[in-house]
């Protein structure tokens, strides 16, 4: 077998060593983000710098790079695990040789005071307090650019991390042909929507009773509890943390169940994504998730193609209205109706189906100007005002509902949100070919039966870890790479 291949088995060792300082990193930032005491923010920063810089120092040695070439001179057989695996640690060995160490361990020290920072000028609503944070941050990921080096803009260098293949350039083509489509939704969706206001759903809803209903859905579509947990922070995530360890988070509101229902809707389709990649690759790029796009496509199907559909509330009324009474005086089209509510928000992630690319494509043109040095940090605010009143009329008047409302700047996450749009694209062309290949998918949903979905799921994206980029693994799963077809389709079906 090929995999007996010396120089493979040393890298696997190598791989999974690291694999397991990265997960130990991870549990710490899971830590950080739901259960650190305030005062041991700067011993967490250290411990985070230490383990990340230990990990690149171990992938980055010489010996890597040269088992990597030994490898590449062996010919393992193109379609073969090993050929993958040493593809993707070729990519990633070239991009993590060109920063060192010592950067990377600053990078971890950085993010985590920002992310304290973060949190401090969001609930004072005061950008002064994150700005000097943020600063710091931006010049190091410029730094980072050059040392990466690109072609075009600098923010190439950044969306190659999160989604290989993509460029900067071709998602300004993109937005600018996604940005007047959604327009001429809007409008005739926000007057169909007036007869159902999100304030129908007004009332009280206790936390205990919303942790209940949320655990029952997440386990109906498929998420193992067996092997995850669902806890409470500012800003929902998911993280995997290794086989059988997946963190789900949400947050919520006694008013509104929905918020933290479709928070764990949106995060469990990540868990369920995490949950169904091969456990024998772990610590290898066959075991990984291949790009925020395709991962972002799970979350964003399972929330509002399954979720936000009219047989989702058909069938799980009469559980909802035992863990909250009050719902009894509203029918399923009601509720139906009101989760679909359209009109410009301030806040993405409550930001209903119609509008949320625009939230996007606001936050990608304001990275371009960063990275491109067209736009300052001390102007960042004015800036988003500016072009946020443009896009959706409405007046930003405090910072937390603007520039400050998402936690990825303070995280140092750059070229990270295209990857939110992407995934509304692939979800809904993911759906589309789901439905076709399975005629009875749709029947079997209306009935509260969802392992057809996920079993094709499976097959389709989860398995593949990185086997395949993004847009190969589109073309396998659906017949077509990554186009707004389908999900424009689906928003004028379902809005206009």
């Amino acid at each position: 077998m090929s995999a007996t291949f010396p120089a493979y088995r040393k890298l696997l060792k190598r791989a999974r060593e690291i694999a397991l300082l990265d997960s130990t990193g991870s549990i710490l930032s899971w830590d950080e983000e739901t259960y650190l005491p305030p005062k041991a923010l700067a011993h967490r920063a250290e411990q985070m710098a230490y383990l990340s810089g230990r990990a690149h120092r171990l992938f980055t040695a010489g010996l890597v790079g040269d088992l990597i070439s030994e490898c590449e001179q062996h010919g393992f057989a193109p379609d073969s695990d090993e050929a993958a695996n040493v593809r993707e640690w070729r990519r990633s060995y070239d991009r993590k040789t060109r920063i060192p160490a010592r950067l990377v361990e600053k990078f971890q020290r950085l993010r985590s005071h920002a992310r304290e920072a973060w949190g401090e000028a969001r609930q004072e609503s005061k950008f002064k307090l994150f700005k000097p944070h943020w600063q710091k941050l931006l010049d190091l990921q410029l730094q980072f650019a050059d040392l990466w080096g690109h072609t075009g803009s600098p923010y190439n260098a950044h969306l190659d991390e999160y989604e290989p293949g993509a460029r900067a350039e071709d998602l300004r083509v993109l937005f600018a042909a996604l940005r007047p489509e959604i327009a001429s939704i809007l409008g005739p969706a926000v007057e169909r929507s007036k007869a159902a206001p999100r304030s129908l759903l007004n009332g009280h809803y206790p936390i205990a009773a919303q942790q209940a209903f949320n655990r029952e859905v997440a386990e109906a579509i498929g998420f193992n509890f067996e092997s995850g947990r669902i806890d409470t922070t500012t800003h929902p995530f998911c993280t995997g943390l290794g086989p059988n360890d997946c963190r789900l988070t949400t947050r919520y509101s006694e008013e509104d169940f929905t918020v933290s229902l479709y928070g764990v809707m949106h995060e469990a389709g990540h868990g369920l994504y995490d949950q169904g990649l091969p456990p024998e690759h772990y610590g290898t790029p066959l075991g990984n998730a291949i790009s925020l796009g395709i991962h972002e496509s799970q979350s964003r199907l399972w929330e509002n193609h399954v979720g936000r559909s009219l047989d989702f509330w058909r069938h799980w009324h009469p559980r909802a209205c035992r863990h909250f009474p009050s719902l009894l005086r509203l029918a399923p089209g009601q509720i139906h109706a009101a989760v679909n509510h359209v009109a410009p928000s301030f806040i993405r992630v409550e930001a209903d189906q119609v509008t949320y690319d625009l939230h996007i494509i606001l936050r990608f043109e304001v990275e371009m100007k960063l990275l491109e040095r067209q736009l300052h940090v001390a102007d960042v605010p004015a800036y988003w005002n500016e072009q946020f009143e443009r896009m959706f009329g409405l007046k930003v008047t405090k910072d937390a509902d603007g520039c400050l409302q998402d936690i990825h700047w303070s995280i140092g996450l750059l070229g990270y949100f295209p990857t939110y749009t992407l995934g509304n694209l692939n979800a809904a062309q993911l759906m589309r070919r789901a439905a076709s290949d399975n005629p009875t998918l749709n029947a079997e949903l209306a009935e509260g039966k969802y392992s057809t979905l996920l079993a094709w799921l499976r097959e389709k994206v989860h398995r593949h870890g990185m086997r395949h980029h993004p847009q190969p693994l589109m073309k396998l799963a659906t017949g077509a790479p990554t186009n707004s077809a389908a999900h424009l389709a689906s928003l004028r079906e379902k809005f206009a």
